[in-house]
């Protein structure tokens, strides 16, 4: 049984023009020590699918249908008591901006071991102390650091210190919302390697949340394709990359250089994302599409397996049900 699977999972804003449609109809699966990334441009939905998955959404967020299994239980129908002893301990998640998701007034050792105590009441003092080094030596840093404050760290230790604070109370499931963004390309390959090696020493589920193609190739074992909050490609990485199925996939990937191939010019996908106040009626892609046909504009495709491995599109161009 997957350690996380997620089923028809829509979460959408309350505004006052009406709803936000940010995420619909979501599915996908983790297996026991698989790393899954979720990828699409910014305002696609992928970090509300995360916040989503702990129930941390904003007060307008609404999570309106669908189910959150973790381990079989259903964390959609949990109440914020039970639902609270399943963050950090069976699923944690490394926020965007670490500067934004430390206290600055506080030492990173205290909000370390806030997260252990709260989870293991049971700890003392000096554990929780002599757990909180291990786990900053773990992922880079120094004992000796521990009683400096975020604003002591450059960015990319706060990351990692970020990263600690998130395996404190030992998860099965890591959420990684962008864990290399406002990182230089040096310190953000040291923070994808360091997540890589966590993964398979300590025998992580992750999903890693990413805008960026090539970070997901190096870490990722499957991916989920999303589009104005819908997925629209899901299957193996190598299956993805060597053959793109869907037209938006298509268009990433041709607008990403490659090292080794003959220099050509990129091309990027033309218009806009939609509106998830009012997305397109059919397919949310049809605007921007090259392949677009009259059911497309009408209607809306379902994601299904295109062929032997379990490789599956949400698009018309492939044989629907």
């Amino acid at each position: 049984m997957p350690v996380l699977q997620v089923e028809h999972l829509t979460t959408n804003y309350k505004t006052l023009r009406g709803w936000v449609k940010a995420c619909e109809d979501v599915n996908f699966q983790v297996e026991k020590g698989e790393a899954m990334g979720l990828v699409g441009e910014s305002g696609c939905g992928k970090t509300t699918v995360a916040l989503s998955l702990l129930k941390l959404l904003p007060s307008a967020g609404r999570i309106r249908k669908g189910r959150i299994l973790f381990n079989g239980n259903d964390l959609v129908k949990m109440s914020d008591s039970q639902i609270r002893k399943i963050r950090w301990k069976g699923i944690a998640i490394v926020f965007q901006g670490a500067m934004n998701a430390l206290n600055p007034v506080f030492k990173i050792s205290d909000q370390i071991t806030e997260a252990i105590k709260i989870h293991e009441p049971s700890v003392g003092r000096t554990a929780a102390r002599e757990r909180v080094e291990t786990l900053l030596e773990m992922v880079g840093i120094d004992s000796g650091r521990a009683d400096n404050y975020p604003h002591e760290f450059s960015g990319g230790m706060r990351q990692r210190a970020l990263i600690a604070m998130a395996l404190a109370a030992n998860p099965e499931v890591l959420v990684a919302d962008e864990p290399g963004t406002a990182l230089d390309v040096v310190v953000q390959a040291q923070i994808l390697r360091l997540l890589r090696e966590l993964k398979d020493k300590l025998n992580l589920s992750m999903v890693f949340i990413s805008h960026d193609l090539s970070i997901v190739a190096e870490t990722c074992d499957k991916l989920a394709i999303m589009y104005a909050g819908q997925v629209i490609e899901y299957g193996d990485t190598k299956s993805i990359f060597a053959k793109p199925l869907h037209p938006y996939t298509q268009g990433l990937l041709g607008a990403f250089p490659s090292i080794k191939g003959e220099r050509k010019k990129l091309v990027s996908i033309p218009g806009q994302p939609p509106d998830l106040l009012d997305p397109p009626s059919g397919c949310r892609f049809n605007p921007r599409c090259p392949y677009v046909m009259d059911i497309c504009k009408s209607v809306d495709p379902k994601l299904l397996p295109v062929d032997e491995t379990n490789h599956l599109a949400h698009c018309h161009l492939y044989p629907q049900e």
